[in-house]
């Protein structure tokens, strides 16, 4: 596989931790920018990820600049893609043949499925009745133009889960559509076309064990 881009994934630090509410402090990590996934330049409203873990989850979140919002679907696995949205795809076995596509969209609405996938471009088959267990998604607008995503998947879910030493192959993304209803295709690792499913395109994210 190809991967251009990696990101350090280091432990959680928390600001509160409680039994139903985790509190990231996300000023401790390195963020990555999306740029356009065909071109790699720098897109109209920016996105940064950041990602960290810990033995029991794996936490990412999302900025967004977001002057204008489509967002109109409400039900969980509606094709949110169609929208405004930001994307996570995660190959656990970095083989290109299978990964979790895991969708949020501006009203916190949830898309997630199991991919099957040739190994070059091409999806051949899509769960998409497979659900993440214990998924934890927010979505805030922190008064400064931008929509602030986060995302928390319990280890559980993962066959292999975040450990320091371990690596997935990965991918971040987001769909932004402006006012005139031109549609924006943004990635960490730029797939060169108008397609997230492709695999050798995806980044590495390697799970160190110091801040």
């Amino acid at each position: 596989m190809l991967n251009t881009a990696i990101y350090q994934c280091k432990p959680a630090i928390y600001l509160q931790q409680g039994e139903n509410r985790v509190s990231i402090d996300w000023s401790r990590y390195d963020a990555v920018a999306l740029s356009d996934t065909v071109t790699g330049l720098d897109p109209s409203e920016a996105t940064e990820v950041r990602a960290c873990w810990s033995s029991d989850c794996f936490y990412v979140q999302f900025v967004c600049e977001d002057s204008y919002i489509v967002s109109e679907y409400r039900h969980r696995d509606d094709p949110l893609y169609e929208q405004d949205v930001v994307e996570l795809f995660i190959d656990e076995a970095g083989e290109g043949l299978e990964y979790i596509e895991l969708e949020v969209s501006p009203n916190n609405v949830i898309f997630d499925a199991r991919i099957q996938n040739d190994g070059q471009k091409s999806i051949t088959d899509s769960d998409a009745k497979w659900d993440l267990t214990g998924l934890l998604t927010t979505v805030e607008n922190d008064g400064k133009g931008n929509l602030v995503y986060e995302i928390h998947i319990p280890a559980q879910n993962f066959q292999n889960p975040p450990q320091a030493g371990r690596s997935w192959n990965v991918n971040f993304y987001r769909i932004d559509e402006d006012t005139n209803g031109n549609r924006g295709y943004q990635a960490w690792s730029p797939t060169g076309e108008v397609n997230y499913h492709i695999p050798s395109r995806f980044g590495k994210l390697e799970f160190v064990d110091a801040i």
